[in-house]
């Protein structure tokens, strides 16, 4: 050890959180692991590829049904579980289309979130049917004249977000002042504020409600482009809706399925963002892999995840009490962790079978990620490999940085409740640089 202070002291880790679900992940999957979403229904089309009653699409937590991975496009997101039906035969579906999101059990919320994160991206719903990163982009600019209203729009297109529309549009030269509220599980924003006439427009990534719903609209919408036309209805059904009417996939006819990008991707599509949605779906998929017939039906899919989260940290060697985690990605301001833990697990993942994949998905300083814009110009930059985190009042970074004497040194650094005059992150920043800088020796 070539410092330490206050190492077994608990802290609120923030997004460092996600180096022990990444690392759960890795550890019980495998790096090659992939999600699968399937097509169920209760038989086959007949000869003339219609297909007699409902379909369901049946997700397990693959968050990789994006615009961001596919061009912006999300129909072309969804072009493999199309191709997969028209390879399939279907032609026609007479009943409804249904999205299943029953796989994880529990709330839309991770375990100790506070409801005024709930409106923001990093706050999405989670969902075993996720679309777009469970966000939309909310587009706003300015009406044809002073007075309008301003022009909303959503990308991608959709009617499943309302707007209530109280903004105004202003003279030139004027301020941009917008207002985004989004009641909790409802599907409609309120924007308010003033747009200059002369503006070029404002654009906000914001939440929806029932991921599951708005996954099979544009499915819906996705087969009418390939000129398969459902009949029935488009609509969802969750874990509590499975309690009324269960569904036993091994007794239906799965259709086709499309896999997830493997999760050593997936861990960088993790880390390098820090991707809380991402995160919290691995966590949940983990706990399902592990559940089992005589598992209480109360425990939630989170729970679970948390119950085998501790058993892969006792392997690790970290003590009981020194990691209290309630949910995976961090955005709980619960979630406590030591930086002796934290190093402990760095050190376990050093040696792990999937340890470059662990490496490689970290952000690297003034490259990539998170660490992107800091520590540019210094020994660090393109050196130090770590996971920030950052909440109100706490911040932290934990990783890898090779010192000036060529030692790899294993590091975490942890902020809580501090004094916002002197920011913590620049602080960090710093000892990020002394340690690149180093030009000491632990060995002789």
């Amino acid at each position: 050890t070539v410092f330490e202070l206050n190492p077994q002291k608990l802290f609120s880790p923030a997004s460092n959180s996600k180096l022990y679900t990444v690392a759960l992940a890795l550890d019980r999957l495998g790096a090659d692991y992939r999600i699968k979403t399937s097509l169920y229904a209760k038989a086959k089309p007949d000869r003339a590829g219609t297909l007699n009653g409902e379909l369901i699409v049946y997700g397990r937590g693959d968050p990789t049904l994006n615009t961001r991975l596919h061009g912006g496009d999300i129909y072309k997101a969804l072009e493999p579980l199309v191709f997969a039906l028209t390879n399939a035969g279907v032609k026609r579906i007479s009943g409804d289309l249904v999205g299943d999101e029953s796989y994880f059990r529990g709330p839309p919320f991770g375990s100790g979130w506070v409801w005024d994160d709930l409106e923001y991206y990093y706050g999405a719903e989670i969902s075993a049917l996720t679309i777009n990163d469970n966000t939309l982009q909310a587009t706003v600019k300015p009406g044809a004249r002073m007075g309008a209203p301003c022009q909303l729009g959503l990308i991608p297109a959709t009617t499943w977000l309302a707007f209530s529309n109280r903004t105004e549009t202003v003279e030139k030269g004027t301020a941009r002042k917008l207002r985004f509220y989004h009641p909790l599980c409802q599907n409609v924003i309120y924007v308010s504020g003033q747009m200059a006439v002369d503006d070029v427009g404002y654009t906000n990534e914001v939440t929806f409600h029932n991921p599951a719903g708005l996954f099979v609209s544009y499915f819906k919408q996705a087969l009418a482009r390939q000129g398969i036309k459902v009949t029935g209805n488009a609509r969802s059904v969750n874990w509590l809706d499975r309690e009324a009417q269960p569904i036993d996939c091994n007794k239906l006819v799965e259709l086709g399925s499309v896999e997830s990008l493997p999760l050593r991707d997936i861990a960088r599509e993790v880390q390098k963002p820090s991707q809380n949605l991402y995160t919290d779906l691995l966590l949940a998929h983990v706990g399902e892999q592990a559940r089992v017939d005589d598992t209480p039906g109360d425990m939630t899919s989170e729970d679970l995840g948390i119950r085998e989260l501790n058993k892969f940290l006792a392997n690790v060697g970290i003590k009981r009490g020194e990691t209290i985690f309630e949910e995976g990605s961090g955005l709980s301001r619960d979630n406590l962790t030591t930086p002796n833990a934290t190093v402990t697990l760095l050190q376990f993942m050093n040696r792990h079978k999937c340890a470059q994949v662990y490496l490689d998905a970290l952000p690297i300083a003034g490259v990539d990620g998170t660490l992107k814009s800091r520590m540019k110009g210094t020994p660090a930059a393109g050196n130090v490999r770590a996971k920030t985190g950052t909440l109100r009042w706490a911040n932290s970074m934990s990783g890898h940085v090779t010192t000036a004497a060529g030692e790899h040194l294993l590091f975490s650094l942890m902020v809580n409740r501090y004094y916002e005059s002197r920011p913590a992150r620049g602080d960090l920043d710093t000892i990020g640089v002394l340690l690149a800088s180093f030009t000491g020796r632990t060995t002789e």
